[in-house]
């Protein structure tokens, strides 16, 4: 199967961001490294079982993963490849939106 193009990869951390509570959850792996639902769900103001299906759909947009730990604990790490990817589309779009702009500005100038 070949790998995701960039459009549908951006759109999967798009729609992973557009929510508060999963981007809090990328804020306080960010902050304070790996941590399990659990421990995420003392920090923020939502159920654990809340926390671990946002934790899934970042999961599934490859923001975060999954690594086993001792007596069944699942940490969750950071991946900031995806996010990556979608600051790449976003810097392209700008680029597509510099030059029709400029022209704007002369035009709306003189």
């Amino acid at each position: 199967m070949p790998p995701p193009d960039i459009e549908t990869i951006a759109e999967q951390v798009f729609v992973a961001l557009a929510d508060p509570t999963r981007r809090a959850i990328l804020a306080a792996l960010a902050a304070d490294g790996p941590a399990t639902a659990t421990d995420l769900a003392a920090r923020l103001p939502i159920t654990r079982q809340a926390i671990a299906k946002h934790l899934g759909l970042l999961a599934e947009a490859g923001l975060v993963t999954a690594e086993p730990g001792e007596r069944r604990r699942v940490r969750y790490h950071l991946r900031s490849a995806p996010m990556r990817v979608a600051q790449q589309f976003l810097a392209a779009l700008a680029r597509d939106w510099d030059g029709p702009l400029d022209a704007l500005k002369d035009h709306l100038s003189r």
